[in-house]
């Protein structure tokens, strides 16, 4: 039997396993490369109805991998069909397109709503078991979505992120039994990585990148790395992210329905394991979009960058909850803040209702090692709920001590070192809340 490319396999839920082996064997067993459909590698030559039509003859062939040989091939959206493996070769380029019209607009899901937005340029919809994988590189072209997003910015400093169309790396919606592994994500024109409404995902030896040497010049706006909304039981590890906005971020819904979005289950059973993690805004952030997010585990990661390593943006429109976060065995070799826990007002909305309330508890720091700017901010809006928080064996160099420190139930420090001294909580909240009548 010919073996996959994929290794090992993911243990799939009882429900679509039968299904998973029979399209993983149907993947084994054939193999094309998009030049025998007319791809065209001159990084010139628009090759989306080639590689479609690869994928598309491939599925009702019975399935297989459909695989982008070494060189640069420029598309606009594709999307993957049930029992179609997608492979990188070492040396391939899929190179988005910088004309906007190649990416179609239709109904999505974005920034916690749906609404008609262009496409990824690769996407997969209401699959079972997607594999998208090898060495090569998913290069989204970016320089002139961001060109044109910051020209907008200057004509109206108050234009949203949504105002000017820019498409993402990857899409991923409604779909189980997911593996991402090995493939390069650099410049993307928004999102690099999207997941919705998934369960069962490993991501897995990714490095992504924005912007790129070639495009250091100009910042990559809204260009997050890997975006798990409304997704249960995600693995993410070995992967490398360095972007210009949130590496790692967990979301849902906004606004004060929030919590009662039945299209924004918890996003929950997170693992996120061995990361590097560059400039950026959060190894993990919760938010923008948000109602709960719970049972987080981040371990063995480097921060080597300018990033957060916990962001937590709390929406003063939206009810919220975050529990359950534990951030184990980190070592530090940057520049950026370990905590920012905040007020986060950017195009809030309240819609004429009361403010809702936000609880964040059982939130961990542990074993926390080297250098880095600052322990950063940990308070809430009025009203917020921040409990049961630990710092636990931490020793670390500082540029700046200073910790913007807001009222905190049962904030927990144990063995903490900052620039060689023991760092003491301050006695007004060392000491219990006053009780409530």
């Amino acid at each position: 039997m010919k073996i996959s490319p994929w290794g090992r396999r993911v243990m799939a839920p009882a429900g679509v396993y039968f299904l998973s082996a029979l399209l993983a064997f149907a993947a084994e067993a054939k193999r094309v490369a998009i030049t025998v459909y007319g791809a065209v590698a001159d990084g010139t030559t628009l090759n989306t109805l080639a590689i479609q039509k690869a994928i598309d003859a491939t599925a009702a062939g019975g399935g297989g991998t459909v695989e982008i040989p070494a060189g640069t091939f420029r598309s606009g959206s594709i999307f993957l069909k049930n029992g179609v493996e997608l492979w990188l070769a070492e040396g391939a380029v899929l190179l988005g397109s910088t004309d906007i019209a190649d990416y179609p607009k239709r109904e999505t899901r974005i920034e916690g709503h749906f609404e008609p937005w262009r496409m990824a340029l690769v996407n997969a919809q209401g699959l079972t078991r997607v594999r998208i994988g090898g060495k090569g590189v998913l290069n989204g072209n970016g320089v002139t979505f961001w060109e044109a997003f910051w020209q907008r910015r200057k004509e109206n400093p108050k234009c949203t992120n949504l105002e000017v169309e820019r498409p993402r790396l990857m899409f991923i919606d409604r779909c189980a039994d997911v593996r991402i592994e090995g493939v390069a994500l650099q410049d993307s024109g928004f999102w690099n990585l999207h997941l919705y409404r998934c369960r069962d995902v490993v991501i897995d030896g990714l490095r992504i990148t924005i912007p790129s040497a070639a495009a250091k010049n100009i910042r990559g706006p809204s260009t997050d790395g890997i975006d798990v909304d409304s997704s249960q039981n995600v693995t993410i590890r070995r992967c490398y992210i360095s972007t210009n906005d949130d590496n790692i971020a967990l979301k849902g819904s906004k606004g004060p329905f929030a919590d009662k979005d039945a299209d924004s289950p918890p996003v929950e059973n997170i693992l996120v394991e061995d990361v590097e993690c560059g400039d950026g805004n959060g190894l993990i952030t919760c938010g923008s979009e948000a109602t709960t997010i719970r049972n987080v585990t981040v371990r063995n990661c480097t921060m080597s960058g300018s990033a957060t390593l916990l962001t937590l943006k709390l929406r003063p429109d939206t009810p919220q909850h975050y529990e359950n976060i534990t951030m184990d065995g980190i070592t530090l070799k940057g520049a950026g803040r370990l905590l920012n826990v905040a007020p986060w007002t950017q195009f809030f909305d309240l819609k004429g209702q009361p403010a809702p309330k936000r609880t964040v508890n059982n939130v961990t720091l542990r074993n926390v090692r080297g250098a880095y700017r600052s322990l950063g901010t940990l308070r809430g809006n009025p009203g917020d709920t921040l409990r049961d928080i630990t710092l636990e064996n931490i020793d670390v160099k500082l540029a700046d001590e200073k910790f913007a420190l807001g009222p905190t139930e049962n904030l927990v420090v144990k063995n903490v070192n900052v620039n060689g001294k023991p760092w003491v909580l301050p006695a007004v909240l060392a000491a219990p809340p006053p009780p409530s009548h």
